[in-house]
């Protein structure tokens, strides 16, 4: 049947009796593609049922669907006419993993971090109110997204403003829906049936037009209303803040969703629909460990095996393990993270210390801020977030952390492109948005080793904030540093990796590699060049600066992350305050545009940061004097 179906107008042909059948064939095209991709497994898996009935009931695109995140959104892929391209999902040129407007006209709102959905939601019910349409307009939002704070001022003004507006609560692991059982559903089929809510409606509207005794009797019906309500369904908290609520339903019974919707459908005012499912539902590996399977690689469908990983250990055990390390005789450090415990390792410290470890959920806001509260009464807190989703808490870091000087140490993951999750995830802006603060300091190691010296650099520090930043996977394999008598760097300090020659290059963090390489290509070509590993972005290594400036009058600078603002910005700036005009100095970062998805080296090479890009640059640079960038494929 999935063959079948090309838009929800083609789903909406099928039998009831179809539907089950319809769910079981979207599981298999799930996992079978997923499975060679890699993806977000467990969500979409879980949201089957719950996709059919909306896009059943509700007539999209003009009905406005809001999905958030995009985790459990795969399946409403399937159904709007990307079914025969859904093979290429997370692969560079196909499918994004999210949601996005330019992808399809079902997409109505780009969606790759958390807790957004129901603020969209309620901004296109207003502009829908103000232009004088009628269209539904339905926010699906999942249960980790309500930790974050946004999702709770949205309902806060969405119940007030009294909208047209229906929130699904996809709810698969939070324990807010305990009463799920034959009394809870009876009583759900009751409130959500027209004759109850026709009934509460009219009697509602006949005690209005008695003015002596109308608003006694309607605050007796509220009161009852709640009352009931709270005795058997946990809704009443959406209720006082001005929501309808229904449910919880079993988000699998495919036939009661459909049943429920088509009669919440047409009632007034901001609704929740409670939605209880299983995340990874129809695949028992994803069922029985649903953070493992949130999201994957490769595995073998048939027995759920995932291929160990080959080669180097990834920066986040590195990280990880090693704070776990150097806390065991530092009890005043604590780890935490929002919602990222496996993802930016920190399952060792957990695990070690877990009185002294903190998840908070998605509420970067919130982890921040607790993380300053934390560090104003002499706990030393390593805040391990990655770099996309830190940038949620920008304002903290400033006001709360670095106007106070609070020695808080910031962990970005996931720092520079991260290949098949996309423009939302790109780490990409962090140097530029924590150059800016006064008196954060600011590093991104070359290896292994050196992000260890930069943890025990970021805990011995107590004069302020201090960040450092390192890639998703795996660094160059360099030999760690054993033992608890870590090496420390001075702050401000830059390594010389190679000395003299035609051009100075400038290589932070994961481009040192890259750098290395062009300086090493191009001396066997007769081009020597200077290599510094200007593992400190803010403060710079100024004292090397002027050394620099007496000795080459070509740099350049390279950074895995927007140029814009960032660690060539820095040195730019310096130079103009030298104001040494024969110095030619030439940033080379990430472009001022979004980002697409693909593996790291398909993306590194669009935008010309590969070795071989790299080296033809300066090759022209120095035949011909003259600077210039090919940006194109074939050069890069």
């Amino acid at each position: 049947m999935l063959e079948t179906i090309d838009s929800p107008a083609d789903l909406k042909r099928l039998s009831a009796e179809q539907l089950p059948d319809l769910a079981q064939e979207i599981r298999e095209k799930i996992i079978s593609v997923i499975s060679k991709n890699a993806g977000h497994l467990a969500s979409s898996l879980g949201a089957v049922e719950l996709t059919l009935a909306i896009h059943c009931v509700f007539d999209a695109p003009k009905d406005r669907l809001i999905w958030d995140v995009g985790h459990q959104a795969y399946v409403h892929k399937l159904l709007t006419g990307r079914r025969d391209r859904f093979h290429t999902i997370r692969q560079y040129g196909g499918l994004s993993g999210y949601l996005r407007r330019d992808e399809s006209e079902y997409d109505l709102f780009g969606a790759g971090h958390a807790s957004t959905s129901i603020s969209a939601a309620l901004g296109m019910a207003t502009a829908r109110d103000m232009r004088g349409e009628s269209h539904h307009v339905v926010s699906i939002t999942g249960d980790g997204a309500m930790t974050g704070g946004m999702a709770f001022e949205a309902i806060n003004n969405a119940g007030a403003s009294l909208s047209d507006l229906i929130v699904v609560l996809n709810d698969n692991r939070m324990s807010i829906s305990p009463n799920v059982g034959a009394l809870s559903a009876h009583f759900t089929d009751i409130i959500s049936t027209g004759i109850y809510n026709k009934f509460k409606d009219d009697v509602w509207d006949l005690m209005g037009r008695f003015k002596l005794v109308g608003t006694d009797v309607r605050g007796i019906i509220s009161r009852v209303d709640q009352a009931l309500k709270s005795l058997i369904v946990p809704g009443v908290w959406f209720e006082q803040l001005g929501f309808r609520y229904f449910g919880p339903y079993d988000g699998h019974d495919v036939h009661k969703l459909v049943e429920a919707f088509e009669n919440i459908k047409p009632l007034k005012g901001p609704r929740l629909v409670h939605v209880y499912t299983v995340k990874g539902k129809g695949y028992a590996a994803a069922e029985d460990n649903p953070l493992k399977w949130h999201g994957v690689g490769g595995f073998d469908p048939e027995t759920g095996d995932m291929p160990k990983s080959k080669g180097n250990i990834a920066y986040s055990d590195v990280f990880g393990m090693t704070l776990t390390r150097l806390a065991k005789n530092r009890p005043e450090v604590v780890a935490l993270t929002a919602a990222m415990t496996s993802g930016t390792g920190l399952k060792y410290f957990a695990e070690e210390f877990p009185d002294r470890f903190f998840d908070v959920g998605i509420a970067e806001q919130h982890g921040v801020t607790f993380a300053g509260g934390l560090a104003a009464q002499g706990v030393h807190p390593v805040v391990a977030i990655y770099s996309t989703f830190l940038q949620r808490a920008f304002d903290q870091i400033i006001h709360d952390i670095a106007l106070q000087r609070l020695p808080v140490v910031f962990a970005l993951d996931r720092a520079g492109l991260v290949g098949d999750d996309g423009a939302t995830h790109h780490g990409t802006f962090d140097l530029s948005y924590l150059r800016q603060i006064p008196g954060m300091v600011v590093m991104a190691p070359k290896d292994e080793a050196e992000l260890q010296m930069m943890l025990a650099t970021a805990l011995d520090y107590w004069d302020g904030p201090i960040a450092f930043r390192f890639p998703r996977g795996t660094g160059p394999g360099v030999e760690l540093i054993e033992g608890d008598d870590i090496p420390t760097l001075p702050i401000g300090s830059w390594e010389q990796l190679r000395e003299d020659g035609d051009v100075a290059i400038l290589a932070v963090g994961s481009m040192v590699e890259v750098a290395t390489e062009v300086a090493q290509t191009l001396a066997d070509e007769g081009i020597e060049t200077e290599l510094v590993n200007a593992r400190f972005v803010k403060p710079m290594d100024f004292s090397m600066l002027d050394d620099l400036a007496r000795r080459h009058t070509r740099w350049l600078t390279i950074e895995e992350s927007v140029a814009a603002g960032g660690f060539g910005s820095g040195v730019l700036e310096y130079v103009s305050e030298l104001g040494i005009k024969e110095l030619e100095v030439h940033a080379m970062g990430l472009p001022d545009s979004f980002i697409e998805h693909g593996t790291r080296g398909q993306l590194l090479a669009d935008v010309g940061l590969t070795a071989d890009a790299v080296a033809d640059a300066i090759r022209r640079w120095t035949k011909t004097g003259r600077w210039s960038r090919r940006l194109d494929k074939a050069a890069a």
